[in-house]
């Protein structure tokens, strides 16, 4: 059976990549990061058409497609104002007031970083009287350059042009206690999680009894990661990002959660149930919800028109979109299910 050793080389794996910027549309490099660390653990990946990373994990017969994805919410540069700061848009659903006074890196073309900081705009308190009745919205926040720019001019002269990325800081950590704390473990969290598995079957020598891949994806978070790069023969697909945890929902972050239905709709009622034996067989701590307000890559990866059943799965993650929190104890009880399913 699967032991926890591999849930901490999945939160190692998961911090290596929490620290390269990755919004919707800015992969690149981590693509490749995924990419290399699929080939160290001895399995064949390549990039696809859209970016992402497809991998097999090995097996023969009916396919089984496992999906995480790397991208993450951001902004971008929307308008240099006159005084130099910059007005964003957001890259997915990065809401403005979860980047509040938090550090920021701009990417020019030109391959150059720049630091600044997230802020109401007026942000003094001892100088904005109203402060605290100012709503947080794109329109009304704004970087400030950590740059003597005082101009539109000036900021240009940096190399900073309209459609350039910004990148929220993760403020990525580990407590003593075994909580994950992070912006962007949904998903870079379950990314780790399949390095963790594919780490248990190298280790093992185990071939699974099915062919099983790995499709990392790199637009989750605007909606068509999973509409693409299916392998001939794949029957299943299950994604394995953030388990819900909130209000009216059973999970915690220390529990893999099995999700039923979301606002795509249900999954398969055969995948789930398999799921749930997986969960019960292996002895993981699991909670099966309905997330009011989700939708997952393997969605888009039916209505993209794939004929396949579908499942979801994910380490228990509160406050999602915003300064996440996990545990090790979900990393682990996740990967309890996935070796369930496999029977590995």
């Amino acid at each position: 059976m699967i032991d926890r050793n591999y849930a901490d080389f999945a939160w190692e794996q998961a911090a290596a990549l929490l620290a390269i910027d990755s919004p919707s549309g800015f992969t690149g490099r981590a693509a490749q990061w995924v990419k290399q660390a699929f080939e160290n653990l001895g399995f064949s990946a390549e990039i696809t058409g859209k970016g992402g990373v497809l991998a097999c994990l090995g097996g023969e017969g009916e396919g089984l497609l496992l999906e995480a994805h790397t991208d993450t919410l951001g902004g971008m540069v929307s308008r240099i104002k006159s005084d130099g700061r910059l007005e964003l848009t957001p890259i997915g659903g990065m809401r403005a007031e979860n980047g509040e006074a938090e550090n920021v890196t701009v990417y020019t073309r030109e391959g150059k970083t720049v630091e600044g900081t997230f802020q109401l705009c007026n942000a003094s308190v001892h100088v904005n009287g109203s402060y605290g009745e100012a709503k947080r919205e794109y329109g009304g926040m704004e970087v400030v350059l950590d740059e003597n720019v005082t101009t539109a001019e000036e900021t240009r002269k940096l190399g900073i042009e309209v459609g350039d990325y910004v990148c929220f800081d993760p403020r990525t950590r580990r407590t003593a206690s075994g909580y994950l704390k992070s912006r962007f473990l949904d998903d870079k969290l379950s990314v780790g999680i399949l390095l963790g598995f594919a780490k248990y079957l190298a280790d093992q020598k185990i071939t699974p009894a099915r062919t099983v891949y790995v499709h990392v994806t790199v637009y989750e978070e605007v909606g068509h990661g999973g509409s693409a790069s299916v392998p001939a023969g794949v029957t299943e697909a299950i994604s394995v990002d953030m388990g819900c945890v909130g209000e009216g929902l059973t999970c915690t972050e220390r529990q893999v959660s099995i999700c039923a239905k979301d606002s795509g709709g249900p999954y398969s009622y055969e995948v789930v149930g398999k799921l749930i034996d997986a969960a019960k067989k292996t002895g993981a701590d699991y909670a099966v919800d309905v997330y009011p307000h989700y939708g997952s890559d393997v969605e888009a990866t039916l209505r993209a028109g794939y004929d396949l059943r579908h499942g979801l799965i994910g380490a228990g993650v509160y406050a999602s979109h915003g300064y996440e929190r996990s545990h090790i104890d979900g990393v682990f009880n996740t990967l309890k299910v996935l070796a369930g399913y496999l029977e590995v």
